[in-house]
């Protein structure tokens, strides 16, 4: 159904949107005089009409590949790895640039990150909070650092064609969400770690969900429930981020080249674009996401009885820097540091 339906549906879809474009942008002008918000249904057409233009020219490139493959018997090769890495590159610096221009987005990166590390794989452990921190994060790696991300996601986002189709043919993992997913996951990420070679980023959100007050009062209570009142401790002592999980970092870790380096991201800004409502009331957004890298060279990666405690420590780390960051990412940024 997804690869037979929904990815032809956008792209007839996105054919009929852009000859029916000038109607559907007087109309959505017109409404968005009495919405509050500056031209807040405008904006929301504008940036879904480009995302599903990308979508649609990426899911055009992918079916020409797969053709030029004969019909898929080479998409596993070094060549056709290689053209839907610049695809996914190209996909992300769109939909991150059409975003930035619609809704007045802009990233603020603080320090310098390392760029002596092109020779190596790197693992990079992320927080994971608001809308898009995801792409943000693949765009950075991807066109910024000219990294080749892998990711293991949620099966449900499979429903988005263009993500389907690419991540499918490359290096990365869909896995069920909940307890049902669990060793499936573990597979993947020992799978896709394992693998890496110099020119790759294997991503990992370790908090595995955006952080809400019930979500940490609940991780609290599950570390709890299985015999760790010392994590669940130090796990209370976060304000703005859930405690990370650190069997899959510890299985990442275990099966990654020995010369992996470890990049932690922390952000700050995103954080009040949690549900659709939220994402409605601060349309136009004009948010100032900040950023910060904290690189751990390979040969000062922990060994595997301390990785855990060395987790939590770097996520305190983190979720403190967020707390003195969250009231700058209101105020205006010098433009010269933004990406």
């Amino acid at each position: 159904m997804r690869r037979l339906v929904l990815a032809p549906g956008v792209v007839v879809g996105v054919v009929a949107a852009t000859v029916t474009l000038p109607l559907a942008a007087i109309g959505a002008a017109f409404v968005s005089r009495y919405v509050p918000g500056k031209w807040r249904i405008l904006r929301i057409v504008w940036f879904l009409f480009l995302y599903l233009l990308v979508e649609a020219a990426a899911l055009s490139m992918m079916f020409s590949l797969w053709i030029i493959s004969g019909f898929g018997l080479k998409l596993k090769s070094a060549g056709f790895i290689d053209a839907h890495y610049w695809l996914l590159a190209w996909m992300c610096r769109r939909v991150v640039a059409s975003a930035k221009f619609t809704f007045r987005l802009s990233i603020v990166r603080e320090g310098e990150v390392p760029r002596t590390f092109g020779s190596r794989p790197i693992m990079v452990l992320s927080r994971h909070a608001g809308p898009g921190d995801s792409i943000l994060l693949m765009d950075a790696l991807a066109n910024t650092f000219q990294r080749r991300p892998r990711i293991v996601m949620k099966e449900f986002l499979q429903w988005d064609p263009a993500i389907d189709v690419i991540l499918n043919r490359l290096p990365s993992a869909f896995v069920p969400g909940g307890s049902r997913g669990r060793d499936s996951v573990l597979v993947a990420i020992e799978e896709i770690a394992g693998s890496m070679e110099r020119r790759d980023a294997f991503v990992i959100f370790p908090e595995g969900a955006n952080y809400t007050e019930r979500r940490h009062q609940r991780s609290i209570e599950k570390l709890v429930e299985l015999g760790r009142p010392d994590l669940a401790e130090r796990a209370a002592e976060l304000s703005n981020t859930l405690p990370p999980r650190s069997t899959g970092v510890k299985t990442a870790l275990r099966a990654a080249p020995d010369t992996c380096d470890v990049f932690f991201v922390g952000h700050a800004g995103l954080e009040a674009f949690v549900t659709p409502g939220d994402i409605w009331r601060g349309i136009p957004t004009d948010t100032h996401v900040a950023a910060k890298v904290w690189h751990v060279p390979s040969d000062s990666i922990p060994p595997p009885d301390d990785q855990e405690a060395w987790l939590f420590d770097m996520w305190a780390e983190i979720d403190g820097w967020i707390s003195d960051r969250l009231e700058d990412t209101s105020e205006p940024f010098d433009d010269a540091d933004a990406y």
